[in-house]
């Protein structure tokens, strides 16, 4: 008997992700302990987000085109091949700042068509599987979850045990496994691909993707707002935080700590959400898990609280915002043409993902200039007005209207 195919989609879920998370914790580390610069350790996260924005939105239209099974396969067997670039040029003495930067511009490049491919694939699975759409998100929301938790403790434990550098070894081997679940594990039928016009052209299927995402009020206002959140996320996950902890006189095991208590958190959340969160209320859900996700951690850090209670806090609000990702998935399988998935989903991706590349920026010039608790503390309340836009903006009282399946 073959296993329902959002085990297999969840399964190369935490394996890409958590590899992703491992090298987001592991690059950053080797950059702030060899240069001691945050502005530099930024800047690295810069060279990555950027290309990873812009391949994600102009990627849409291809999956839609070649499939989102087939992308994810080639995405993540390219990625493997893009990450031993670092260890490998580690070890031969040649990895100067400058060689970096290009390396994690093309690790970026590879990463964004994967993500967004399986991302893609979620209303497929849905469909094959004869499971409710706010399941197979929640599934995916706990999977994510899972993986930056695994990811987190891995990158601490592994860093601290064989450095930065070798411990990008599991990250590949990560891609290269979830390249092979994929590929083995989701055999979509024939009729299950939605119908597509051929006759359209690259531009033209990108212009129809960009047009529902900007007619629809409510994919607008998520898209600006999580935008915005995601910069103050990159900012503290890449710099801040690691920052506070090297200040703080703590090794880099902390680090994992820290981030595997709140994605730990965060599973029970999204676990719940998938077998309760077609009944709950939306917005609120949402406005809540947003200001526990950011304003919350951030604050307990710029307060230099005790260890103990900063790991309470984590775990708080870890599971807050395990909320988040099933209620904004349904959200948006729920308004997307079923054939424009592909576009749509890698669109909005990217421009939520827009001002991610200047996070880092952002973070290392406010640790520099002012010192990290005034850093952490600014950008906690920063992201406390953002997390009030659902209660300002009207559109945003229009998520908790189930819409009807998109054609």
């Amino acid at each position: 008997m073959s296993l329902p195919p959002v085990i297999p989609l969840a399964l190369a879920t935490v394996l890409s992700t958590a590899g992703t998370r491992l090298s987001a914790i592991a690059i950053p580390w080797l950059v702030l302990t060899t240069t001691g610069s945050p502005v530099l350790t930024g800047l690295v996260g810069f060279a990555e987000l950027l290309p990873y924005v812009l391949a994600k939105a102009l990627g849409g239209p291809l999956i839609d085109r070649i499939g989102a099974r087939r992308i994810a396969i080639w995405s993540d067997s390219l990625s493997t091949l893009a990450i031993l670039l670092v260890p490998l040029l580690f070890w031969a003495g040649l990895l100067s700042i400058w060689v970096l930067l290009p390396v994690v511009a093309l690790i970026g490049v590879l990463r964004a068509p994967s993500d967004a491919a399986k991302q893609a694939m979620v209303p497929l699975v849905a469909t094959m599987g004869r499971l409710p759409l706010e399941r197979v998100t929640g599934i995916m929301g706990a999977s994510d979850r899972l993986a930056g938790t695994i990811g987190a403790a891995a990158a601490g434990g592994l860093i601290a045990l064989l450095g930065p550098a070798p411990a990008l070894l599991i990250n590949a081997l990560a891609f290269v496994l979830s390249a092979l679940v994929v590929g083995l594990g989701i055999r979509p039928p024939a009729s299950a691909a939605p119908p597509r016009d051929r006759t359209t052209s690259y531009r033209a299927e990108f212009g129809a993707g960009w047009l529902v995402l900007r007619h629809d009020p409510v994919l607008r206002g998520l898209v600006i707002m999580i935008a915005m959140t995601n910069l103050f996320d990159q900012a503290y996950g890449i710099v801040l935080l690691p920052v506070w902890v090297r200040t703080a006189g703590l090794d880099v095991t902390w680090v994992g700590i820290f981030l595997a208590a709140f994605s730990g958190a965060s599973i029970l959340g999204a676990a719940i959400a998938a077998m309760i969160g077609h009944r709950l209320p939306r917005l609120l859900i949402y406005t809540i898990g947003f200001l526990f996700a950011g304003p919350l951690p951030m604050a307990i850090f710029a307060l230099e609280a005790p260890l103990p209670a900063i790991v309470g806090v984590l775990l708080v609000s870890g599971f807050a915002a395990g909320f988040l990702n099933p209620i904004i998935g349904a959200i948006l399988f729920e308004r997307i043409p079923a054939a424009m998935v592909g576009r749509v989903i890698a669109l909005f991706g990217a421009l939520a993902w827009a001002l991610m590349p200047f996070g880092g920026l952002y973070g290392g010039l406010l640790a520099d200039h002012f010192g990290i608790a005034i850093a952490l503390g600014t950008t906690a309340s920063l992201y406390l007005l953002t997390t009030m836009a659902p209660l300002a903006v009207p559109s945003f009282r229009q998520m908790d209207r189930r819409a009807a399946p998109a054609a």
